[in-house]
């Protein structure tokens, strides 16, 4: 298991250490039970999701605020034994737990990342496509995250973000005092870091789907 060191930064946090509090030394299976159930958009809509981001065998995808590994297993199965899964979360937990779960079900092409609120704990230009859902508002130093984002990406390599809707006035009064941004102020902090915005490759209900790009130049 891959543990790498705080990086630092001369960024304020734009959320608290509480957001991410109960995820350590926690129990994984009582989060899968919240995580993985049907009534979550997310999960119903996992096949959808998998499909939209037009995965091929032999990429290199890391599933950044993995969590239980809902993601993570799919990519690990589509990507094949020629491509590679990074589950990455600032749990070690849920990273042990994932590790397990991929080694149950035969999935040889699974890398554990525990990583750091101010790096994704990847190495430069090792990955295609990162994935993050439902996880950016949990970014301390979002800043910090999106630049290692971007130096983890191999040049035109795509960020994948779902999120939930945060819409003053319709969204429910959890979301609004949770989610730290709405899908304009991400995009914009993303596009700031160097990104091309792409598309909306799924429309969801509760969430958004944006993807970018890194530039080849």
């Amino acid at each position: 298991m891959l543990v790498f060191p705080l990086l630092t930064a001369a960024e304020s946090p734009a959320v608290g250490p509480e957001i991410n509090a109960y995820y350590h030394g926690t129990d994984p299976s009582r989060w899968q039970g919240i995580f993985e159930r049907d009534g979550r958009e997310v999960f119903d809509r996992r096949l959808d999701i998998l499909s939209a981001l037009q995965i091929r065998p032999g990429m290199r995808i890391a599933d950044v605020g993995a969590g239980t590994g809902l993601f993570t297993l799919l990519f690990a199965e589509a990507v094949g034994p020629s491509g590679r899964a990074y589950a990455v979360d600032v749990s070690e937990a849920f990273v042990a737990s994932i590790r397990q779960r991929a080694a149950a079900e035969g999935l040889t092409n699974l890398v554990p990342v525990v990583n750091r609120q101010k790096s994704a704990g990847l190495e430069p230009g090792s990955v295609d496509l990162v994935f993050v859902c439902d996880t950016y508002h949990h970014f301390e130093y979002p800043g910090a995250m999106i630049a290692s984002i971007r130096e983890a990406l191999a040049p035109g390599g795509r960020l994948a973000i779902i999120d939930f809707r945060r819409d003053p006035g319709t969204s429910h009064p959890w979301i609004l005092g949770h989610v730290r941004a709405g899908r304009r102020t991400v995009i914009d902090e993303i596009k700031r870091a160097g990104f091309e915005l792409e598309d909306e490759p799924l429309k969801l209900r509760d969430n958004y789907f944006v993807s970018f790009r890194k530039p080849r130049l």
